[in-house]
C-alpha cells in the first residue's frame, strides 16, 4: 500500500490515511496486515511515531512524528487540545444549520469523561429511496469540530443526537446500514478527517493539513448529490 503523503518535513509526516486501516497493532485484530505505521516506514524507509490515532473506519489526516522527541511535543499538543481537528460524516436526517453537542463519554476503562462537539450543516439531500417507513430518505453532509479527543467522541455525539453517521457500527443505525448495504454496496462508514491546524513544535510557524475526501466517501456523496469540493 502507498499512502498519499499530505506534509512531511524533518519532523513530521501526514497521510491521507484510507478506510479500513489500523494505524498500529492492537488487540482488537492482532492479525491484520492493514496497518499504517509499518507500510508507512517502508514507504519512506525510516521510522516513524504515533502522535494521535483514527478509528480503522475513519479515513483522512492523520500525522506522525519522525523523532522521539517531536513525538512527545506532540503528544502534549493533542493530550491539551491545542490541535484544532475538523472532520467531515454523512449522516441520517436532516441536521440543524450550527449544532453543539455536550454529552460526557463513557470510555474503554468504564470512566465517564465531559465530551464537547460543535459542528455545522454542509447540505441536506433527500433522495426517493424508502429505506424505513417513508417513500423518500433525508440525509446531511456535516462539518464537525471536536473540543475534546474522547475514544469515539464523533461516533456516539452524532448516535446520541439521532443522526448516526452512515455506516458506522455499533453506534449507527442498523437499518439505514442495511440499505446502504444491500442498495449502494456500502461497506465503509462515512467519516473523514478533512484538517489538521496546528502550531509546529519546533519551527512556531501555523501548519495546515488537509485531505480531501476519496474513495466510497467520494462516491456515496456523489449519489447524495453533495459537493464535497465546498
Amino acid at each position: 500500500m502507498i499512502f498519499d503523503i499530505l506534509y512531511q518535513d524533518e519532523h513530521l509526516i501526514a497521510i491521507n490515511k484510507p478506510c479500513g486501516f489500523f494505524v498500529h497493532r492492537t488487540k482488537l485484530d492482532n492479525q491484520a496486515s492493514t496497518l499504517v505505521l509499518p507500510n508507512l516506514r517502508d514507504q519512506i524507509g525510516q521510522r516513524v511515531y504515533p502522535v494521535h490515532r483514527l478509528d480503522r473506519k475513519t479515513s483522512g489526516v492523520l500525522l506522525f512524528a519522525l523523532d522521539q522527541n517531536t513525538q512527545s511535543l506532540m503528544n502534549k499538543k493533542f493530550a491539551e487540545n491545542e490541535i484544532s481537528k475538523t472532520y467531515r460524516a454523512i449522516v441520517r436526517g436532516h441536521t440543524s444549520p450550527d449544532f453543539e453537542i455536550d454529552y460526557a463519554i463513557i470510555n474503554d476503562k468504564n470512566k465517564l469523561q465531559e465530551a464537547l462537539t460543535f459542528g455545522k450543516t454542509i447540505a441536506h439531500t433527500e433522495i426517493p429511496y424508502c429505506s424505513w417507513k417513508h417513500p423518500s430518505s433525508r440525509y446531511s453532509l456535516v462539518e464537525l469540530y471536536p473540543q475534546t479527543g474522547r475514544q469515539q467522541q464523533l461516533r456516539k455525539h452524532l448516535s446520541h443526537i439521532f443522526h448516526p453517521i452512515i455506516g458506522d457500527r455499533p453506534h449507527g443505525c442498523n437499518k439505514q446500514n442495511k440499505f446502504f448495504l444491500e442498495t449502494f454496496e456500502l461497506n465503509e462508514m462515512m467519516l473523514h478527517a478533512t484538517k489538521l491546524k496546528f502550531i509546529h513544535p519546533h519551527t512556531s510557524s501555523e501548519i495546515i493539513i488537509e485531505a480531501a475526501e476519496f474513495g466510497e466517501f467520494s462516491r456515496i456523496a456523489n449519489i447524495l448529490n453533495f459537493d464535497v469540493n465546498n
